[in-house]
């Protein structure tokens, strides 16, 4: 199952915080199957995996989790206020 560094658990708290109709992130697979979005969520799609940790909530959408599985979400904000996210390998 797809993990969350502290950093993303934060950012995502954060959001859930300061704005009130996003209670999750969503990680979705695009439509050429091969690029991942994510976007700021109110709820699960249907088929979503729901991934809790640390108080955080991300949704990921079924082929998604697939690929995910084995991976390590990080992300960090820079001096602009830009979210960007980044995968890595689970140990």
């Amino acid at each position: 199952m797809l993990a969350l560094t502290e950093n993303v658990t934060d950012i995502v708290k954060r959001l859930a915080e300061e704005v009130p109709e996003i209670s999750a992130l969503r990680i979705a697979t695009e439509a050429d199957g091969q690029s991942l979005s994510v976007s700021p969520a109110d709820h699960a799609e249907a088929d979503d995996l729901v991934v809790e940790q640390d108080g955080a909530t991300i949704y990921v959408d079924g082929p998604a989790s697939e690929f995910l599985a084995d991976k390590v979400l990080d992300g960090g904000v820079d001096e602009e206020g830009n979210i960007q996210f980044a995968l890595g390998q689970q140990a």
